[in-house]
C-alpha cells in the first residue's frame, strides 16, 4: 500500500501505477508538452527520475528515444551507464551515448584544473550535449526527470534571490528557439517520493549513488527544507508550483526582452550564445587547455 498524505488517498500496487500514469500524461497534457506525433529524446542519467519518466513515456505511446551522457567520473560514471544501458535493453528502447572525455571534456580534469565549481561546469558541458543531440538528431522536444521537489526547490531558490530572468524561465515547458530545443518536464506533478515508489514497483533498477563530486551542494538542503514543510502541511509544494505557472510566471515572462534578439553564434563554434563572444563551453575548453600548456 502506498499511502499520500498530498492526495489524501492509499493506493494497492496496481491501482498506484495507474495513479502515477494519470499524473504523468495530465502534466503532459495540462501544459501542452508535446504530442504523441512528436519525437521525444529523453535525459538518461541512470536515476529513478528519467527511467521511471522513460518507461511511463512508453506505457503511455509516446515515441521516444534515450541519451546518456557518461561524464568519466571515476566510482559513480561507469555504475550509472551500466544501469541506463541494462534498462534500454530489457525494455527495447534506442539508447545514444555520448562521452565528455570524447568530447574533450572530461569531467575529472575539469575538477582539477578549472577553479570553478565543478557541479556548475559539469551542468553547463551536459546541457550543450542534451541540446546539439536534440537539435541535430531532429527531436521535436528534450525531456529530463526533473520532479515536483527539483522544480519547487529552484523556484524557491530563484524567489529568494528575486532573479527575474530565471524566474520567467521557470517552469515544465520551454519552448524552442534560435538554435535552442524545446525542453520538457514530464515528472512535474510528482514528487521524489511518488516517483521512487513508481521505480520500486516497476522494478526499475537504478544508479542511486549520489555525485562523489557534489557533497553539500545547495539544492540539497532546499529540497530538506521544502520536504519539512510538506511534511506538515500536505500539498503545499504542488500548490506553490502549480500557482505559479497559473499566477505568477507570466509578470516575469513579460518583463524580460526577446532572447533571440541577445544571442549570436560562438566566433569558435557557431553555437548561439549571449556572452557577446565565446559560448561558455569554448571557454571552458580554453581554459583547459591553457592550464596544461
Amino acid at each position: 500500500m502506498v499511502a499520500l498524505k498530498s492526495h489524501n488517498s492509499a493506493f494497492c500496487p496496481k491501482c498506484y501505477k495507474s495513479f502515477f500514469l494519470r499524473q504523468v500524461s495530465r502534466g503532459i497534457e495540462s501544459q501542452k508538452l508535446f504530442t504523441r506525433d512528436d519525437r521525444i529524446l529523453v535525459a538518461l542519467s541512470g536515476g529513478k527520475d528519467s527511467l521511471g519518466l522513460m518507461l511511463a513515456l512508453s506505457l503511455l505511446g509516446y515515441t521516444a528515444v534515450g541519451l546518456h551522457v557518461d561524464l568519466g567520473i571515476p566510482g559513480s560514471s561507469a555504475a550509472a551507464r551500466g544501469v541506463t544501458e541494462r534498462f534500454c535493453a530489457r525494455h527495447g528502447f534506442k539508447l545514444l551515448v555520448r562521452e565528455t572525455a570524447a568530447e574533450g571534456l572530461p569531467i575529472p580534469l575539469v575538477k582539477e584544473r578549472l577553479r570553478r565549481p565543478v557541479c556548475s561546469v559539469c551542468g553547463k558541458i551536459k546541457r550543450r550535449l542534451f541540446n546539439e543531440v536534440t537539435v541535430r538528431e531532429g527531436f521535436d522536444a528534450l525531456a529530463t526527470g526533473h520532479n515536483l521537489d527539483d522544480e519547487t526547490a529552484r523556484l524557491f531558490s530563484n524567489v529568494l534571490r528575486w532573479d527575474a530572468a530565471y524566474l520567467a524561465d521557470q517552469g515544465p515547458f520551454l519552448e524552442a528557439e534560435a538554435g535552442f530545443a524545446r525542453k520538457v518536464k514530464p515528472l512535474w506533478r510528482l514528487t521524489e517520493f511518488e516517483t521512487a515508489n513508481y521505480a520500486f514497483l516497476m522494478g526499475i533498477e537504478n544508479h542511486y549513488a549520489p555525485c562523489p563530486y557534489s557533497p553539500g551542494a545547495t539544492f540539497s538542503s532546499l529540497k530538506s527544507l521544502l520536504r519539512r514543510l510538506e511534511a506538515s502541511m500536505p500539498g503545499r509544494k504542488l500548490d506553490f508550483y502549480q500557482s505559479f505557472l497559473e499566477r505568477g510566471r507570466s509578470f516575469f515572462t513579460r518583463s524580460q526582452p526577446e532572447k533571440a534578439t541577445l544571442l549570436a553564434p560562438c566566433p569558435l563554434c557557431g553555437y548561439p550564445t549571449s556572452s557577446g563572444g565565446e559560448c561558455g563551453v569554448c571557454r571552458i575548453r580554453m581554459a583547459l587547455e591553457e592550464k596544461s600548456v
